[in-house]
C-alpha cells in the first residue's frame, strides 16, 4: 500500500507538471472524500477515493484511487494522499460590506451595533470605492476559510453608487454570492426607485457564480404597505431565487416571523425563504417552516455576542443552516460556527437533563449533524441540492484539508477530524465551480496586494471617523419602542480592585 501511494504522487506530479497549464477537468486522487448518500441521507466516507471534476460540476466519484483510463490529455491531476475532502461549507447570511469595521465590535451589543454599525447609521462613512473593497475583502476571507456559497445581505443600498459598488464586487470575488438586495426606505432613494434598480440589475445580470436576490424586513410593520405588496409582487413576477429577512423578536421586537411572511403569501411559495436569527420563533412559526419547507439561518457566534441568543432554534434544526452575520466583530468561517453550535446544543440539552437530577445517558447532538448543517442544508435552505455535497453532478465547490497537519495528525473519523479538530489554516485547497479560489494554502486571488492595499486605505479612514464617533447610549427603551435597557453583570477576572474588563485598544 505505501508503494501505491509513492507511485501515486509520483505520477500525479507528472501529470501536474504535464497538463496543468491545459487541463479542463481536475482529478483528485487517494483522498478520503466525505461524500452524501442520498439514500441514506448521511455522509459517505471512501477512503483512498478519488473525484473527476469537469464542467463546474462533480462528474464522478469512485473508491479508487486512479481508476483506470481516468486520465487524458485534458485532466490535471492533484495528489490528495493523506488529505480529507469536504463540499465547501455555505453561509446562509452575512453582511459582506461591513469588513472595514474590522475589531471595533469587539464587546458591542446588538442595541449598540444598531447605532454604530449597521445600516441605519453606516451610510455616511462609505463611498461605492470603501464599500467595494470592504465587500470584495470579506469575501475573500470567507473564501481563504473554506467558505463557497454565501447568502450576502446586503442592506447598503442606499443609493444606486453603492448598491451598485457591492454586487460589482460579489461578482469580482470569485465566491458564488447570491447577493440578496434589500429593498429599504432611505432619504431620495425609496423602495419604488430601489426595485426599479433591481429590475435593471437582473436584466443584466451575466455572472454565473453571483446570482441576484431580494431582502426585506418590513413585513411586520407595513404588511399590507404597498412598499411590502411591490416587494411581494416583484419577487413573485421575477421568481427569485432566493428571499431573505431577519427575524429578531423578543423584547427587540423587530419582527419579520414566519407568520408574518405567510401573512403576505411569500412564505407558502416556490421561493426559497431563509429567515436569519429567527429569535424566539415560536411553535406555529416552526410548524409554518416545515409545512412550506423553509430554513432559518442560526448565526451562533453572533446571537451570543450581541445579546438576542437563540432561545428555540434546537428544537427547528431540520429546517436549519448556519451563518456568520456580521463578521467584522468575530469568526467568518462557517467551521467555527457549527463547532459553537454543536457544544452549545450539546450543553443546552444535557443541562435539561442534569436538571432532573439524572445522568445523560446519551450525547444528543453529533459531528454528522453539525456537519450537514454547514453544508448540505445551506444547499437546501437556498433550493439548491446540487450545493454543500460531495455527489455526482453537484456544484464542484470542494475544501481539501491537511490530514497531516498538527491538529489533524492521528484522525481516523474524517468528520470528527474536521469539525472538532481543524482550524482554517489546515485548508490546503478550495475550489468554487472547479476552480482554485486556494491552493497550497495561499488565495489564487489575481492582484490580490492590490486589493489589500486598497482595503487598508479604506479601512483606517472609516475606521479613524469611527473613532472619533461617540458610542450611542444605551439608556431608555430600543429604537423608541421596545422594552427598556436593562443592566448586565460585569464579569471580574480579577483578585482584589478592578475586573479587568478594560478599554478597547482600536
Amino acid at each position: 500500500m505505501q508503494f501505491h501511494k509513492v507511485a501515486l504522487s509520483a505520477f500525479a506530479i507528472f501529470c501536474h507538471a504535464a497538463v496543468a497549464t491545459g487541463a479542463h477537468s481536475k482529478l483528485l486522487t487517494g483522498g478520503t472524500i466525505v461524500a452524501y448518500d442520498e439514500e441514506t441521507r448521511l455522509p459517505k466516507v471512501i477512503r483512498d477515493g478519488s473525484l473527476l471534476v469537469r464542467g463546474g460540476r462533480i462528474a464522478w466519484i469512485s473508491d479508487a484511487a486512479l481508476p483506470n483510463n481516468a486520465v487524458t490529455d485534458d485532466v490535471e491531476v492533484i495528489d490528495c494522499t493523506d488529505k480529507i475532502i469536504t463540499p465547501g461549507f455555505i453561509d446562509t447570511h452575512r453582511h459582506g460590506w461591513q469588513t472595514v469595521f474590522k475589531t471595533f465590535g469587539s464587546n458591542t451589543t446588538l442595541a449598540e451595533y444598531a447605532f454604530r454599525y449597521s445600516a441605519l447609521v453606516a451610510q455616511p462613512l462609505f463611498t461605492p470605492e470603501d464599500l467595494y473593497i470592504s465587500q470584495l475583502a470579506g469575501i475573500h476571507e470567507a473564501l481563504n476559510a473554506g467558505v463557497t456559497t454565501i447568502l450576502d445581505h446586503a442592506h447598503h443600498t442606499w443609493t444606486r453608487e453603492l448598491a451598485a459598488a457591492g454586487l460589482d464586487a460579489s461578482v469580482d470575488s470569485g465566491a458564488r454570492v447570491f447577493w440578496a438586495y434589500a429593498f429599504q426606505n432611505v432619504e431620495n432613494f425609496g423602495i419604488p426607485d430601489q426595485i426599479s434598480q433591481w429590475r435593471e440589475l437582473a436584466s443584466s445580470m451575466s455572472s454565473k457564480l453571483t446570482t441576484l436576490v431580494m431582502a426585506y424586513d418590513d413585513f411586520t410593520n407595513s404588511p399590507e404597505g404597498a412598499d411590502t405588496l411591490a416587494v411581494v409582487n416583484l419577487a413573485h413576477e421575477s421568481n427569485v431565487a432566493v428571499l431573505t429577512a431577519h427575524h429578531v423578536e423578543g423584547p427587540w421586537m423587530l419582527g419579520n416571523s414566519p407568520e408574518d411572511l405567510h401573512r403576505v403569501g411569500i412564505l407558502n411559495s416556490s421561493i426559497p425563504i431563509v429567515v436569519s436569527h429567527a429569535t424566539s420563533l415560536t411553535a406555529r412559526g416552526a410548524q409554518l417552516l416545515r409545512s412550506t419547507n423553509q430554513y432559518i439561518s442560526i448565526t451562533p457566534e453572533s446571537e451570543m455576542h450581541y445579546g438576542h441568543l437563540h432561545p428555540t432554534s434546537h428544537l427547528i434544526l431540520d429546517q436549519a443552516s448556519l451563518g456568520v452575520d456580521t463578521h467584522f466583530t468575530f469568526s467568518t468561517d462557517i467551521l467555527t460556527q457549527a463547532r459553537m453550535w454543536l457544544q452549545t446544543t450539546r450543553h443546552r440539552v444535557y443541562k435539561n437533563t442534569l436538571d432532573r437530577w439524572e445522568i445523560p445517558a446519551g450525547n444528543p447532538f453529533s459531528v454528522n449533524q453539525a456537519f450537514l448543517l454547514a453544508t448540505r442544508n445551506g444547499g437546501l435552505a437556498l433550493g439548491r441540492k446540487d450545493l454543500g455535497v460531495i455527489a455526482q453532478d453537484a456544484k464542484a465547490d470542494i475544501v481539501v484539508w491537511d490530514g497531516r497537519s498538527p491538529s489533524m495528525l492521528g484522525w481516523s473519523d474524517p468528520i470528527a477530524a474536521v469539525i472538532l479538530h481543524a482550524s482554517v489554516g489546515d485548508i490546503e485547497h478550495v475550489l468554487v465551480d472547479g476552480e482554485f479560489v486556494k491552493r497550497d494554502g495561499k488565495l489564487v486571488i489575481e492582484g490580490y496586494k492590490g486589493v489589500q492595499d486598497r482595503f487598508l486605505k479604506s479601512a483606517k479612514r472609516i475606521q479613524e471617523a469611527l473613532k472619533a464617533t461617540p458610542l450611542p447610549l444605551q439608556e431608555g427603551s430600543f429604537l423608541g419602542i421596545g422594552y427598556p435597557y436593562g443592566q448586565v453583570m460585569e464579569i471580574d477576572v480579577q483578585r482584589g480592585e478592578g475586573t479587568g474588563y478594560g478599554p478597547i485598544y482600536a
